[in-house]
Parts: structure tokens; C-alpha cells; sequence
């Protein structure tokens, strides 16, 4: 028997693969994006988290041994710190008012979201990850968090400082940057995982960053994998009907220095003419 007989649909997926020790391949989780609410997919995984994203060319086929994959979309699945993730959920469930630090509230409670079960999922990776930014009581063996917004502002800080230094060895042209501009582009990086209001704020007025000086253009990257239903991994593109893009801030360019008396190089030139007799 054939490994593809009995499969209704097939994907290419490009996955960091399980450990030894792992007891399935993972788990597609419909989940919410932590900055635009758009139900998105992930793998959970290992007790970790991936973000899945795909991509398609407007023809295409993967060829698996014998068998034809119609569906010519790559898909891919890369690491992401669950804490992003999260963020918005416990933000709204302290169902805070005012400058009232909010209420604390369990995990259950937390994660009980009308059309996305699978954050009940999450419940073993959010009890070890979230208390880097929340308040937590313990009251017998029940455990009560309560998003902190100075603990999120710290991590937050912590997390741009980190990237900072990680894009100068991914790419040599950040070595000549100044240190500012790298900064920059770290907190615009973080930026596409949180929401304007109060997080992106709070962390350009902590690092005095305005994001607002720099030029906003369309860049396509892979889309965050959107899907109709979790059972099926079937990611559908923008409510537009087009691809997904992601604004991408760049600092606007410096404009290059005009040397005095200098010549365009085209006036160095002049057309051959054939001369009439």
C-alpha cells in the first residue's frame, strides 16, 4: 500500500522535525494573529510553538516519487516565542479598567475562546513561559495570572535589544549601520507581532523610537498561513482575494550628496549621426 492511498488532501510542509523523543508529528492549531485577530495556523509541537507560512507561484505541482500534489503552495513552519502569541489573550482576560491592575484569572478561564479551542491547547507551555510577564498566585495547586504591564515592557525591551544584536550576523550590511537604525528595524521586527495600542507605544516611548519617520512600503513575504478550517490545513489568501503583504518600515535613505560642476555621465555621450553628402 502506498504511503499517499487513504490521504485526502497533501501538503509540503518545511519543518524543524520532532525529537526523538516526541510523541507525534504535531499539531495544527487554529489560533488567533496577536496584532491583526485574524485566525492564523501554527504548529504546536514539541511543547514548543511554529508559525506556518506559505507560498505559491501562480502554477505549480509537487512531484513526491510516484505521486502528483496539485497543491503547488510551499509552506513552512519557523519558531515563534509563545509569548507573542499570548499576549492579547491574557491582556483581555485581566479585563482591566482604568489604571486598575486587572483581575487574576486562571488558566482555564483564560483560554476559554468562543471559536478557537485550540489555545486549550497551550495551557503546559503558557504555565511555563507566561510568568515572565504576568503576576501569579498560587492558591493550593491552582496557579491565578494576571498580565503585569511593566513586566511586558521589560521583556518587550529585552527582546529588541536581542534582536538588535542578532541582525548584524545575519547580514553583513548591518555592520556598517549605525547602532540606531539597527535598533529600529529590531523594533519594527517586533512590532508586526503586537498591537499599536498599548504595547508598540509603550516600547517606542521606553526606547525613544518614532516609527513614524520612516517611509512605509508593500513588501511580499510569506503570508501567515490563514485557514477556513483546522482539520483540513486549508490556508486561504486575504479577505481581498489577493496575497497577504506586510507593511515593512524602512528609515527613509539619505539623499546622496550633488558634487559641484559635476555631469550627468549620458552627456558624455552623443548619438552617431550619418553625415549627408
Amino acid at each position: 500500500m502506498s504511503w499517499w492511498e487513504g490521504v485526502d488532501e497533501t501538503r509540503v510542509l518545511v519543518a524543524q522535525g520532532p525529537s526523538t523523543s516526541g510523541k507525534s508529528a504535531g499539531t495544527v492549531l487554529s489560533l488567533r494573529h496577536p496584532r491583526t485577530g485574524n485566525t492564523a495556523c501554527y504548529l504546536y509541537t514539541d511543547g514548543g510553538l511554529q508559525e506556518l507560512h506559505w507560498f505559491k507561484q501562480t502554477y505549480g505541482s509537487w512531484f513526491l516519487g510516484d505521486y502528483v500534489c496539485e497543491d503547488g503552495r510551499l509552506y513552512t513552519a519557523t519558531p515563534v516565542d509563545p509569548v507573542f502569541i499570548l499576549l492579547p489573550v491574557f491582556e483581555e482576560a485581566r479585563m482591566k479598567k482604568g489604571k486598575e491592575p486587572g483581575k487574576f484569572r486562571q488558566l482555564d478561564e483564560i483560554f476559554y475562546i468562543d471559536g478557537y479551542p485550540g489555545y486549550q491547547s497551550l495551557s503546559s507551555i503558557a504555565e511555563k513561559t507566561m510568568p515572565i510577564v504576568c503576576d501569579v498566585k498560587e492558591v493550593g495547586s491552582t496557579k491565578f495570572f494576571r498580565l503585569n504591564d511593566l513586566k511586558v515592557l521589560k521583556w518587550l525591551c529585552c527582546k529588541a535589544h536581542q534582536l538588535k544584536q542578532t541582525l548584524p550576523t545575519l547580514d553583513e550590511n548591518y555592520a556598517a549601520r549605525d547602532e540606531r537604525d539597527t535598533l529600529f528595524d529590531a523594533v519594527s521586527i517586533v512590532r508586526e507581532y503586537l498591537k499599536e495600542e498599548p504595547w508598540v507605544n509603550l516600547l517606542c516611548n521606553k526606547l525613544k523610537i518614532n516609527l513614524q519617520d520612516a517611509n512605509t512600503k508593500d513588501i511580499e513575504i510569506l503570508p501567515s498561513s490563514s485557514e477556513a478550517g483546522g482539520a483540513s490545513f486549508n490556508p486561504v489568501q486575504g479577505s481581498n482575494g489577493t496575497e497577504k503583504k506586510v507593511p515593512k518600515t524602512t528609515r527613509q535613505a539619505k539623499k546622496a550628496k550633488v558634487e559641484k560642476d559635476s555631469h550627468n555621465i549620458k552627456d558624455m555621450f552623443t548619438r552617431a549621426t550619418r553625415k549627408r553628402g
